[in-house]
Order: structure tokens, then C-alpha cells, then sequence
């Protein structure tokens, strides 16, 4: 799965970091994680703790979209085998599926042939019945993938507003809340297409916290916002939409277009979403392989956000301190969180991503043997083309020049040079961050 694993598995400890890293998104792949969620006995499927007689159902059809909805669909097919009556879903990348189409969209930005995929899904969902049980694949990556512009709006309203949000530094929460008012299939309204079908949502967070209504804006989720908390935001914050865009906000706040469904609308009458697949899954997979290894495994969290150079110090902490009284965990060990941070661009044209700044920070901030690792499970870190990183003190011998690095925001340059990069490209999954700081006992 690592590309140059050879080269980076220097000790025993970056062997160790490196398995728990691969055990971690091999657990969080999608054919892994639905297959584990998945059961087919006779006519009875299975998903989760939900069962549904096939029998009673015309068509069994499959939509969706995400970065690793090739994956869930392709372990569908295999469960379903004949029952499966087709569909389709919208990907980052090529999929090797039979009875579902995949269709290749582009992200992270939207374009025109996301509109038109998306507009095809939806044509399957807008023929669903009472006799269709509509299962719904959901992944990281589908707020982009699955664009659906609401009314008049254009693809290019969509994103000049998505665009001065995210420079105005507005939350997600507040983001999603316009996001959903400004699309077809957002904010629940996936579900009131289906209905009067039966829809069984798989989702694979990539999500702090697995807020469902977050994963890909929630198409088949209840919506507790409204056109007006949409238009608040933009008030509040100081956000100048395209013209179309606040008049479609105006127009829905005075009711002349329908609000998104909210939790007790009929439309969810019918509508189970399973959460197949997590951070925790990846986490939960990388302690297994690091107490296999004779390391102590610890999970501090799943729900780890902050400035990635700021959120490294703690963790590194947390190894000294392991290392020095053998609290919280006596080593040898390894220290695992997980979650989503972020960098704040201050440098001119440098490379890297979340993760490389965290390891590089760590190892600059760390005065022990402890081995940082960290990756984006989807295997791209940022919007660079590598996953994380590998390091420890002996990998910023040249500290001045390793500052300078994370300060300009070039981390990746500087572990790239120092081959300390981790490369694995796509891997077809996305649940966030996984780090791994390995503490040696003392005599290693």
C-alpha cells in the first residue's frame, strides 16, 4: 500500500507506525466496511440492524456519490449479485463496477459534468415507487461530487458563494445550512425525491464527530435549517452572494419555495442511514496491529481538529510524558487520534498538507526517540499528491532550515528531501486523519 515503505521503515518504531497506518485504511476501505455491514440470507438483506425483505420490493436500485463509493458499490454487487437491478453513482475515480454504472465527476471543485451525473442519478430517483428500495452509498467527497443546482441557479453561482464562504472563514455547520438551500439534492431532499420508495443510506464518515447530516450536506438526512438561518449567515458574516443566490434565499424565506425536510416530515417515513465506516473503524484497526506488534495501543481520539503545527505540541506531550513516568501508557507504545486539521496559509507557494505540517512540527517540538506519523486516509494530504509523513528528531538535524519550512507552509518540501514523505496514491476510502506516535521502551 506505501510506495516507498522500504525506505521509511528505518527502525523497528517507523515499521511499526507505517503497519498501524496501512491496517488503519485497509480497515476504512469501503468493500472492507460494507461488506462487515452487509448480509444477504435468502430474501433477508441485512444493514446494520435493519433488516429488508427483498421479496418485497419490484427494483432494488443503487445511487450515490463520494470518493469511496466505487467501493461500497462494488461490494453491493457482490452481496446482491441478481437482485440488484442497477443505478448509478458518481466518483473521483474510475470504478470497476457491472450492474451500476459509475460515473467519474471531478472534485474538490464541481463541474458541469457533476451537474449532469447528478442530474441522471436523480432521474432513478425520481422514478423510485413504493416497490424500490433505494440503497444510497454516501462518502467523503460528495458535497462536490453530487452538485445539483436549486432552481435557476447556475453551477457558477454554486461556486462563487462555496468560495466566499470558505475565504470568509465561516464553519461548516453555517456553510452546509446555505449549501443545502442552494441545491437539489442536499439537506434531506435526496429523501423527499425517493419517497414514497424505501431508501437505506450507507455512509462512510468523513465527518468529526459522524454528524450525519454533515456527510455530503445529509441528501438523505433531516434538515434543521432554514432559508432563513441561510441568509443569516451570509449577514452575519459579511458574505456577498451572486445576486440569483440571494434571491433564491429571499424567495425560499418568504415561502415561495419549499423548505428543506425537517426531522418529523413524512418523507423520512421510509428512510433508514446506517453509518458503515468511521474514523474510530481505522483507529480501532491500527491498536489491533500495534498490540500484534507488542506495543501498548492508546486511542486519545477520533475527533481531533485544530492547526495541524498547534495540535501536534500536545500530542507529542503526551509521548514525553509516556516515556518519562509511563502515564497515560507504559511503553513501548503507540499513541493514535484521529480527526481533521487544518493549516492556515501564511507562506507563497509552498507544498504539503495537514498532516505534513503535524509530523514536522512534532518532530521539531519533540526531545525524545518518539516516531510521528501521519496520513490522510484518502492518500491525499491537502492538495498535495503524497498522504502524510514519517519522522523523529533525526529527520530536522537541519532545525533552522526545518523551521523555516513550516513556517512558509513548505513542509513537503522539506520531508520530501529528507524522505520522509509517505506515498500511497488514492486508495479509494476517506475517514480523515490517522496519526501514530510510536514511544520505544527505553532500551531501544
Amino acid at each position: 500500500m506505501i510506495h516507498d515503505r522500504s525506505a521509511l521503515a528505518a527502525t523497528r518504531g517507523h515499521g511499526v507506525a507505517l503497519d498501524c497506518i496501512e491496517a488503519a485504511i485497509d480497515a476504512a476501505s469501503p468493500e472492507t466496511a460494507t461488506r462487515a455491514a452487509v448480509d444477504l440470507s435468502g430474501q433477508t438483506l441485512t444493514i446494520g440492524e435493519t433488516t429488508y425483505d427483498l421479496g418485497e420490493y419490484t427494483d432494488v436500485v443503487l445511487v450515490g456519490g463520494g470518493k469511496a463509493t466505487g467501493g461500497v458499490t462494488r461490494a453491493l454487487e457482490s452481496v446482491l449479485g441478481e437482485s440488484l437491478s442497477g443505478g448509478r453513482v458518481v466518483v473521483k475515480q474510475p470504478a470497476d463496477t457491472t450492474t451500476v454504472r459509475s460515473v467519474v465527476g471531478d472534485h474538490p471543485l464541481p463541474s458541469e459534468r457533476n451537474v449532469e451525473a447528478t442530474a441522471a442519478m436523480l432521474d432513478i430517483v425520481d422514478e423510485a415507487d413504493e416497490e424500490t428500495l433505494v440503497l444510497f452509498a454516501l462518502t467523503g467527497g460528495a458535497s462536490a461530487l453530487l452538485s445539483a443546482p436549486a432552481g435557476d441557479l447556475t453551477l457558477e453561482d454554486l461556486q462563487t458563494t462555496t468560495d466566499r464562504l470558505l475565504e470568509g472563514g465561516v464553519p461548516i455547520d453555517e456553510i452546509n445550512a446555505v449549501r443545502k438551500h442552494l441545491s437539489a439534492v442536499k439537506g434531506g431532499q435526496l429523501a423527499r425525491r425517493a419517497a414514497p420508495a424505501t431508501v437505506a443510506g450507507l455512509l462512510l464518515s468523513d465527518v468529526v464527530g459522524n454528524d450525519l447530516s454533515t456527510i455530503g450536506s445529509g441528501p438523505s438526512v433531516p434538515d434543521e435549517t432554514t432559508y432563513g438561518d441561510a441568509l443569516a449567515v451570509l449577514d452575519r458574516h459579511g458574505i456577498d452572494p451572486p445576486a440569483a443566490v440571494r434571491e433564491h434565499l429571499e424567495a425560499g424565506d418568504a415561502g415561495e419555495i419549499a423548505e428543506t425536510p425537517v426531522p418529523d416530515d413524512s418523507v423520512f417515513d421510509r428512510v433508514t442511514n446506517h453509518l458503515v465506516g468511521d474514523n474510530a473503524t481505522a483507529l480501532d484497526a491500527a491498536a489491533a496491529v500495534a498490540r500484534e506488534s507488542g506495543y501498548e495501543p492508546l486511542v486519545l481520539t477520533s475527533r481531533l481538529r485544530g492547526e495541524a503545527r498547534e495540535v501536534a505540541k500536545p500530542l507529542v506531550a503526551v509521548a514525553e510524558e509516556a516515556a518519562a513516568t509511563g502515564t497515560p501508557v507504559d511503553p513501548p507504545a503507540v499513541l493514535l487520534a484521529g480527526g481533521e486539521t487544518t493549516v492556515t496559509i501564511t507562506g507563497d507557494g509552498g507544498r504539503g498538507g495537514p498532516n505534513q505540517e503535524l509530523v514536522l512540527s512534532g518532530a521539531l517540538e519533540h526531545d525524545g526517540s518518539a516516531v510521528v506519523a501521519a496520513v490522510d486516509t484518502d492518500g491525499e494530504d491537502g492538495s498535495s499528491d503524497v498522504a502524510g509523513a514519517i519522522a523523529d528528531v533525526t529527520t530536522v538535524s537541519e532545525r533552522e532550515r526545518a523551521r523555516e519550512a513550516l513556517l512558509a507552509n513548505d513542509a513537503g518540501s522539506y520531508l520530501s528531501a529528507a524522505g520522509a514523505t509517505i506515498e500511497t496514491g488514492p486508495t479509494g476510502t476517506n475517514v480523515n486523519d490517522v496519526i501514530a506516535l510510536v514511544v520505544p521502551d527505553a532500551g531501544e
